[in-house]
């Protein structure tokens, strides 16, 4: 069908977005390969094939079942008309997105397709010497997994939950097997993809052309908006991570921002209290990628199924 051809012809493009000059790019170090340190600071102690076994089969301790639907809801999903809707519901289930959960690894086939309904997915682009940066976030106004639907099947970015939440979850051969006979899926999944395009793109011109506070006020409030809060549970580490830079510049910019009276900035915890004066300070990257979510996928702030 057209629109799946032209998906995998576009997915084809963004899912180079590292390697074609955007952002330097270097070929990902395999998780085995990465430090220990490294490892145990991403993921916890356990190995990374356990701990994404465990959210597979939906258990987050003590054989915990977290498949009970609530949570927000999906702009994608909310969109689709009743027939398609009835045709993808019975596959799918809820699960809950745990700060820190991997849900595919660079270079790992797609197993599941992700439509959160809050809570926020970090693209990340990793490095040889373990760094990583953020590409991309997703949230309740797109997915996860689109390869699964390309026909590249394999991620190239690893997908690691940024802010916790819950989403809806669908086997990637059951998607597959089901998307060419879902026309507006197909449409809605090609308006994401341009999205996810201007996303990474505008991440790009900010990395080369931004300074350090533009970039954070971006990152804090582009997170924000896709959990409908003024408050985030993130420490400067993680968020140095995102940006690929040095904690030290983030705890600078935090002090200026505080100063200024724009977040209050406790250990592991940022609470916004101008929204407008960090706006101001964000740049156009912000206000670009946000008047494209409302264009092509809607308001993040609407909630409805």
């Amino acid at each position: 069908m057209p629109a799946v051809a032209d998906g995998a012809a576009a997915a084809s493009y963004l899912w180079r977005g590292s390697t074609f000059g955007l952002i330097p790019h270097q070929v990902p170090k395999p998780y085995s390969q990465c430090s220990s340190s490294y490892r145990t600071r991403l993921m916890g102690p356990r190995s990374t094939t356990d701990r994404q076994e465990r959210f597979e089969t939906g258990q987050t301790g003590a054989g915990m079942d977290i498949s009970i639907g609530s949570g927000g809801n999906n702009l994608l999903l909310r969109q689709l008309p009743e027939s398609e809707w009835a045709a993808l519901r019975p596959h799918l289930e809820t699960v809950a997105l745990r700060g820190g959960q991997l849900l595919c690894d660079a270079g790992q086939r797609v197993r599941h397709v992700y439509f959160p309904k809050d809570g926020v997915v970090s693209l990340l682009s990793l490095h040889a010497d373990g760094s990583s940066v953020e590409l991309a976030a997703v949230g309740k106004e797109g997915l996860i997994g689109l390869p699964a639907l390309t026909g590249a099947e394999s991620m190239p970015q690893r997908c690691e939950v940024s802010q916790p939440g819950m989403s809806w979850r669908i086997a990637a051969a059951d998607l597959r097997e089901l998307y060419p006979r879902l026309p507006h899926m197909q449409r809605l999944v090609m308006r994401y993809m341009q999205l996810l395009l201007t996303q990474v793109g505008q991440t790009a011109a900010c990395i080369c052309h931004r300074t350090l506070m533009e970039q954070l006020c971006r990152w804090i409030l582009q997170t924000l908006d896709r959990i409908q809060s003024n408050e985030l549970r993130i420490t400067q580490q993680r968020i140095a991570e995102m940006l690929g830079v040095r904690r030290e510049g983030v705890t600078e910019a935090m002090g200026k921002l505080q100063n200024l009276r724009l977040i209050e900035h406790t250990r592991g915890k940022i609470v916004v209290i101008d929204r407008n004066g960090l706006e101001s300070m964000s740049g156009e990257a912000y206000t670009i990628v946000s008047a494209e979510v409302r264009r092509l996928v809607g308001d993040t702030r609407e909630m409805a199924r």
